[in-house]
């Protein structure tokens, strides 16, 4: 048996009127979802526990079936393995995100407009993040390129202080949501000077390119500790992802990383790449299981771009999951499926919920359902709620070793 979890970020949502009242999961059109929920388990499930924040390291952690009550030291230092940092006990680690603000106000007055910076590629963003190494690297701050608009400082023997995600705050004035600390605060605010009239950023305006014109830090955390993926439950596996925080999660679980060329974790990721990945991994390279995470639902929901949103999920079904199913099935091989997003990013509020959100289980081997498609209204209509995503880890694994009761 070979075991594939497909993780559409931030795909759960709520009904939009100008969608017929239904939400973009509903209203795409989804026939390979919509096939494997004829045979699948459907249901709900929570993926954060209650008190934590719903972001996609809680969530995933979770949906690995790991306990983030006992396994989550904070999103930034999981980020920071998918980049080799070698972190210290009392190093304290950060998101580092290049963002775009308005750029005649004062710095607090300023209104921040995108988290992503136009979704800027990594060779760009490095260009600019050595310009930031060379104001503020010493021996107790270091930066380190990530991917795209996601970037690491690991401030030594620092301090864990509340950061505002830049993602939750698009079209506010940012003087409410700057950090309390001092240090952090000043590099945000020099960072403006630094980079709005950097060369490279005045070549991306004139292009009509987002400027990546300030740091934002958040996510702040220590160094984490998780068990080893293959000694919790018995199986090899393969993170396939375009996001460092995924990545991350895989290197302190010990799993294989796939390396997709040209997945940005944007909407026009490389699809078909990311599915071939997981299928070589199980087919070709002995793996027994894949993670195969999509960002682009989560992007297009902080965007409140319904249109797109849809047109990721059809991405997903078509380009993603249909070629996985019909691999496993032209070689024959028995292998459980499992469909979720991690958390939802509803259109409405352009950031993450800690509202439950579907799941679809399909066995290659047996029938688990009739369902007619897939969605939260019929997931919910299954009656089936998981209470976590340890829960619901261990009823896919089903007859493999048990996940520990952490």
């Amino acid at each position: 048996m070979k075991y594939i979890v497909v993780l559409a970020d931030g795909m759960g949502d709520y009904p939009i009127p100008q969608l017929d009242n239904k939400t973009p999961l509903e209203y795409a059109t989804t026939p390979t979802m919509d096939a494997l929920a004829g045979q699948a388990e459907l249901g709900m499930v929570r993926t954060v526990p209650p008190g934590m924040v719903p972001g996609s390291d809680v969530a995933n952690l979770s949906v690995l079936g790991y306990d983030p009550l006992k396994s989550y030291s904070g999103r930034s230092p999981l980020e920071a393995l998918s980049v080799g940092v070698q972190m210290q006990d009392t190093d304290v680690i950060f998101r580092a995100n290049l963002v775009t603000l308005t750029e005649d106000e004062p710095y607090s007055e300023k209104t921040i407009l995108d988290h992503s910076s136009g979704e800027i590629s990594t060779e760009d963003a490095n260009i600019l993040m050595d310009a930031v190494r060379q104001a503020f690297q010493s021996d107790t701050l270091q930066f380190y390129t990530g991917t795209s608009y996601r970037h690491i400082l690991v401030w030594q023997k620092g301090q864990v202080v509340d950061l505002e995600p830049p993602h939750d705050h698009l079209g506010c004035v940012i003087g409410d949501y700057l950090p309390k600390c001092d240090l952090l605060r000043e590099m945000m605010e020099k960072s403006f000077s630094i980079l709005n009239n950097h060369p490279l950023n005045l070549q991306r305006a004139a292009r009509g390119l987002n400027k990546a014109n300030s740091l934002w830090f958040w996510g702040a955390g220590t160094k984490p500790s998780l068990e080893p993926f293959r000694a919790k439950t018995g199986l090899k596996g393969i993170m396939i992802s375009a996001v460092d925080l995924l990545k991350g999660i895989a290197v302190g679980a010990d799993m294989t990383v796939a390396q997709v060329e040209n997945a940005t974790g944007g909407l026009h990721t490389n699809y078909e790449g990311k599915a071939q990945a997981a299928i070589d991994g199980l087919l070709k390279d002995g793996k027994d299981f894949a993670y195969v995470h999509v960002e682009a639902p989560d992007e297009m929901g902080h965007q409140g771009s319904m249109e797109n949103k849809v047109l990721s999920i059809e991405y997903i079904d078509k380009r993603v999951l249909a070629p996985i199913v019909a691999a496993m099935q032209e070689s024959e091989t028995d292998f459980r499926l499992l469909l979720l997003p991690d958390h939802p990013t509803p259109i409405t509020l352009r950031t993450h919920t800690t509202d439950p959100v579907p799941y679809l289980l399909y066995d290659s081997s047996k029938a688990l359902g009739s369902a007619s498609r897939f969605s939260e209204k019929t997931a919910t209509q299954s009656g089936l709620m998981m209470p976590n995503g340890q829960t619901l880890m261990r009823r896919f694994l089903e007859s493999e070793r048990s996940i520990d009761n952490e």
